[in-house]
């Protein structure tokens, strides 16, 4: 599987630590790759699974850093280019 995903390193036999997030559709919507020694963060893992969830259910949508279930959502545009923090608190 390792192969398959890219993340396998011939030279020392090892994967890089790889996280992949794919939809039931079998669209890649996440992926994460780190070195073999730099952990992966479960919270942060299980945010995106929930955001990914989220929007199936709402394409139009978008998820931004630090969203947790039920917070606000933005819905992309020209128009929020720079602007995201004010969409946020607004």
């Amino acid at each position: 599987m390792s192969r398959q995903f890219g993340v396998y390193d011939a030279g020392s036999g090892l994967a890089l630590r790889g996280t992949f997030i794919i939809s039931p559709a079998g669209k890649l919507v996440s992926s994460e790759v780190n070195f073999f020694n730099v952990g992966r963060n479960a919270d942060e893992l299980y945010r995106k699974l929930e955001a990914n969830v989220y929007l199936l259910d709402h394409p139009a949508e978008a998820c931004p850093a630090k969203w947790k279930s039920g917070a606000k959502t933005l819905t992309p545009s020209e128009k929020m280019v720079g602007k995201v923090y004010e969409a946020l608190h607004a």
